[in-house]
């Protein structure tokens, strides 16, 4: 074990501010329950788009869903391609370990390819932040960083500070390190939601991303300060306000949810849905008229009955219309 320490100091505002999170964590834990999967679609939508937002992709919420429902979106082909490998990295999230660092790559090669020239590669050469044409960080020199993220994975894995916490520690440092040629935000941003919904599942659902994307400037302000004082406790503060706000605002939402979509009593699905969904648990890249053959129906029977499916959230489409796949939600 590493005798390595980030920087930071727990502060009363701090614990303060991990209680506060977590009695209301125990309000969201509660109605997530009850809450509509269709929901869940929905914050993960904010999430990516969010995330992406912060990076300048252009696509909205409405283009993102549409993405992940298979469509086809006019819009520039790297903002397309960056939304598909977001996609396929925030469903690929409960597969992986936050301290282990082959999983760290996998998820930038997920996140980045097509988008950089050796992604899922720690950088090789020294790479500079910049804001407006100011540099505002260097990052340590290249032939340090096999050290360093092995250090900061190493006190990730052996911590017994809080994860709402630790999280928000490790993204800071990760952010500072910049281990990779571009992509750092989006992948900072992912694993502290990875290491929270190691400690609670249902994080993996709370759209922190939209917060901070609509403080964004205040995010790289706090970035900096912390820089500048070799500390992050600033940072630490800033992540779980937005953590408490994010809960806030998500069991507003779930109540309104759970009022205008009652769980009581749902409808039954038709044969021709269910045998549907039957299918793609066994083969979920079957085309829909393979489907169609299967089910002794046409083409149409099976795209009406896949928007039904999609509507109630019992249905995801991962990745494009050809190449990706169908997921059934449970």
């Amino acid at each position: 074990m590493t005798g390595y320490q980030p920087p930071y100091t727990i502060t009363p505002a701090i614990l303060n501010q991990v209680v506060e999170v977590g009695e209301l964590l125990g309000r969201w834990a509660a109605q997530a329950e009850q809450s509509s999967l269709l929901l869940r679609k929905e914050n993960r939508i904010r999430t990516i788009q969010a995330s992406l937002a912060i990076e300048h992709n252009s696509l909205s919420t409405e283009q993102v869903t549409a993405i992940m429902d298979g469509k086809r979106v006019l819009a520039p082909a790297k903002d397309i391609q960056e939304v598909r490998n977001a996609i396929l990295a925030y469903e690929k999230l409960p597969d992986w370990r936050s301290h282990h660092l082959g999983h760290l790559l996998a998820a930038h090669r997920l996140l980045m390819t097509g988008l950089v020239d050796a992604p899922g590669q720690l950088r090789t050469g020294n790479v500079g932040v910049y804001r407006e044409n100011k540099l505002i960080h260097m990052a340590p020199p290249a032939n340090q960083l096999s050290r360093l993220v092995g250090e900061l994975l190493t006190w990730l894995q052996h911590t017994n500070i809080h994860p709402l916490i630790a999280s928000s520690i490790f993204h800071y440092e990760f952010e500072f390190i910049h281990p990779f040629a571009d992509g750092n935000g989006r992948m900072g941003r992912l694993w502290q939601m990875l290491i929270l919904s190691e400690w609670r599942s249902e994080l993996a659902w709370l759209p922190v991303e939209t917060l901070i994307h609509n403080q964004q400037q205040e995010y790289y302000h706090v970035l900096g300060e912390c820089d500048r004082a070799s500390d992050c406790t600033l940072f630490i503060a800033f992540m779980l306000e937005k953590i408490r706000a994010a809960l806030g605002e998500g069991i507003d939402v779930q109540k309104a949810g759970s009022v205008k979509m009652p769980v009581e009593n749902p409808q039954p699905l038709t044969p021709t849905a269910q045998g549907i969904l039957d299918i793609l648990v066994a083969n979920p890249a079957i085309t829909i008229s393979q489907m169609a053959d299967k089910l002794a129906v046409n083409r149409r029977t099976i795209e009406r009955n896949i928007k039904i499916l999609q509507d109630k959230g019992r249905l995801l489409r991962v990745g494009a219309t050809k190449s990706g796949y169908w997921q059934v939600v449970s």
